[in-house]
């Protein structure tokens, strides 16, 4: 009589097929087969295999339990790499299907899919009234997009580059950036102005301009410079859902450079939030500060330095206005020094407003050597390549300030 009947397993293994009944909890019997194998040495060994594969389940339902928890355990899904261009394209898709409101134009952004292809497909998917090609007149479809968020839509307003928005500079700043402030609260101005910006390659001085102080300086609205695709993709989706005028400045040459994103980042409701910094490498001797291309440039000096004995902290600004001085003070009050890198020129620039909120601020004190800023060479960009490298800020520049500061 069968005390208890414990599990049953079918085993199918191309020719091998084997039943295996257990039948009492303290002992391993009845096995039944059929093989279509005649080799004598093959049986055997498949009989071994199945004795093994019994002995290992004597320990009843725990064992199978144990099978049954390995078969649909599931392993941490892996980084997704998605280069700036993409997470860009992903962010704006999203925020049209989650918002109705929203709608891209620009010049060549539906038909021919951007300039950069950033926008590619959308006009596909969205058609003529929400994806909007216009005219070569950044002062017209800027004055467009404005009003049309003064109506209460939320515009997505390209600039091919950002050189080209100084045609559109009195929409910007006079419209969409003072009439919050000059309505008393009673008008906002949801809008994003977006495109590359900073210097490019063999452009020359009118396409490669850095406008992240220009913009920066002016009260009413948010700067934004994303360096990877993380930040591409969480801050564009809070400059369409703020209602306030975003300047986002993307990075022509970092549009085809992948980056690994999480799968917490690459759900539909991630954000970045803006005005939020991100140390992108702890380190304890000095703190390097920049955004968008230079902080690349950052990590591989600190990847340098850290072989010899040099720990640099990295902080990624992620925004310019608001600048998160909490963050920058916290980390030079860790370290006790400082070296800024930006693309742009040295008078006036990024690296001047941080040293100046430093030096203003409860970190000072704790600086152990003055601040140093690496910036773009304080000249019109040259088109000659050998010019236009030792005019924007390289690794090597970067080192060499480091050592400088620390006197090494």
């Amino acid at each position: 009589m069968l005390r208890r009947s414990v599990a049953k397993l079918v085993v199918t293994h191309s020719l091998l097929k084997v039943r295996y009944l257990w039948t009492d909890s303290d002992s391993c019997s009845d096995w039944t087969g059929s093989f279509s194998r005649t080799s004598r040495s093959s049986h055997s060994e498949d009989r071994s295999k199945m004795a093994s594969l019994g002995c290992f389940l004597r320990s009843g339902k725990n064992a199978v339990s144990v099978v049954l928890r390995r078969e649909f355990s599931k392993t941490p899904p892996a980084a997704v790499q998605v280069n700036v261009r993409d997470a860009l394209n992903q962010a704006m898709d999203e925020e049209l299907e989650r918002d109705e409101r929203v709608f891209l134009l620009g010049e060549e952004v539906a038909q021919y899919d951007g300039a950069y292809k950033v926008s590619r497909g959308l006009w596909k998917k969205y058609g003529d009234k929400r994806i909007i090609d216009t005219p070569i007149t950044e002062m017209g479809f800027a004055g467009i997009a404005v009003g049309a968020a003064f109506a209460g839509l939320r515009p997505i307003c390209e600039f091919m580059t950002w050189n080209f928005s100084m045609q559109a500079i009195d929409q910007v700043i006079n419209s969409a950036a003072k009439t919050y402030y000059m309505s008393a609260g009673a008008q906002p101005v949801p809008i994003v102005f977006r495109g590359p910006n900073g210097s490019s390659a063999g452009v020359a001085a009118q396409h490669s301009q850095c406008f992240a102080a220009w913009y920066g300086h002016c009260p009413g609205l948010k700067v934004v410079s994303p360096w990877n695709s993380e930040d591409a993709r969480g801050l564009l989706k809070a400059a369409i859902r703020d209602d306030n005028p975003v300047v986002f400045l993307e990075n022509e040459l970092m549009y085809g450079v992948p980056f690994d994103l999480s799968e917490e980042v690459m759900q539909k409701d991630f954000v970045v939030p803006i005005g939020k910094a991100k140390v992108e490498r702890q380190g304890t001797h000095i703190t390097l500060v920049s955004h968008s291309r230079c902080v690349g440039f950052c990590l591989d000096a600190a990847t340098v330095l850290a072989k010899e004995g040099v720990e640099c902290e990295v902080v990624n600004l992620r925004t310019i206005r608001p600048l998160d001085v909490d963050t920058i003070e916290a980390s030079v009050m860790k370290t006790g020094h400082l070296v800024t890198v930006e693309g742009g020129w040295p008078q006036y620039g990024v690296g001047a407003e941080i040293c100046a909120r430093v030096m203003e601020g409860p970190a000072f004190n704790y600086l152990d050597a003055p601040a140093v800023r690496v910036t773009g060479v304080d000249i019109p960009m040259p088109y000659a390549k050998i010019l236009e490298d030792h005019s924007v800020p390289q690794i090597k520049d970067i080192i060499f300030s480091v050592k400088k500061v620390l006197n090494m």
